[in-house]
């Protein structure tokens, strides 16, 4: 039994983190999957965190879909189905420690690259990388967010083309999650991190509308803030997460 306290919180945070990623398209993802595994199960943490994010994503790339660069998308998919085909083929069940450390280490190394090695999205090639990197990890992890904002973050989009495009290929990304903890490796997780239905079906319901409403408000403040004010605040944002990603998966490592 979910009780009401407990519905009331993850309907709040659902729109919180939702706004916060309708402005900046990442943050808000860590943050719901951070609460979500202080108060749940590891796989229903990462089934109902990916039902969230891919309608949160899902209507944000609806929202400004005039904007989403459709050739970075092609690409991506096929990184993207790559790595869900590797993970599949040996049922892997996730150890968090490692992979955030690995997340956290990446936007640091991606900022103090050459800006002819940098992680650019638009770059021939990239996509694909980019594609298989970022499911990678988030199939493991659960969120990829400072790594994907890595291979944005250099490039010369606009920023409503880098939210529009991140929350498409992020849509995807989170899809491919449901399929793999709730149908490829279903009884894996069961077996290693306790029973999937621990959540009644109409908490997954109530979290679309909340998405929807978060991303909304946090889709008209994007509208209201400048490029460079956007580029600036997305690095420091990203180095920060960066370190909170590390601190995390230290944390795990030595318990």
């Amino acid at each position: 039994m979910v009780s009401v306290g407990l519905t009331a919180l993850i309907a709040l945070t659902v729109i919180a983190t939702a706004t916060l990623s309708g402005i900046f398209g990442m943050v808000g993802g860590i943050v719901l999957m951070g609460m979500f595994l202080v108060i749940l199960p590891v796989g229903s943490a990462m089934m109902l965190h990916g039902t969230t994010q891919a309608v949160s994503n899902g209507y944000r790339a609806f929202l400004t879909r005039d904007h989403i660069v459709w050739q970075v998308l092609g690409l991506y998919v096929i990184g993207a189905v790559l790595s869900l085909a590797a993970l599949s083929a040996i049922s892997f069940v996730p150890d968090k420690a490692l992979v955030f450390i690995g997340v956290g280490t990446v936007p640091f190394a991606a900022a103090a690259l050459p800006m002819r090695f940098a992680l650019d999205i638009t770059r021939p090639g990239m996509p694909i990388v980019c594609g298989f990197i970022i499911t990678l990890i988030n199939l493991i992890a659960g969120v990829a967010g400072p790594l994907l904002d890595a291979f944005f973050v250099k490039s010369d989009l606009t920023r409503h083309q880098v939210v529009a495009t991140k929350a498409i290929t992020q849509t995807l990304s989170h899809l491919l999650k449901l399929v793999y903890f709730g149908v490829l490796v279903r009884q894996v997780t069961i077996e290693t991190n306790g029973d999937l239905a621990t959540l009644p079906w109409w908490l997954y319901v109530m979290v679309i509308p909340c998405a929807m409403l978060g991303t909304t408000l946090g889709t008209k403040v994007l509208d209201k803030i400048s490029d460079t004010n956007f580029r600036k605040w997305s690095q420091w944002i990203i180095l920060t997460l960066g370190a909170i990603s590390i601190a995390r998966g230290v944390s795990l490592w030595v318990s």
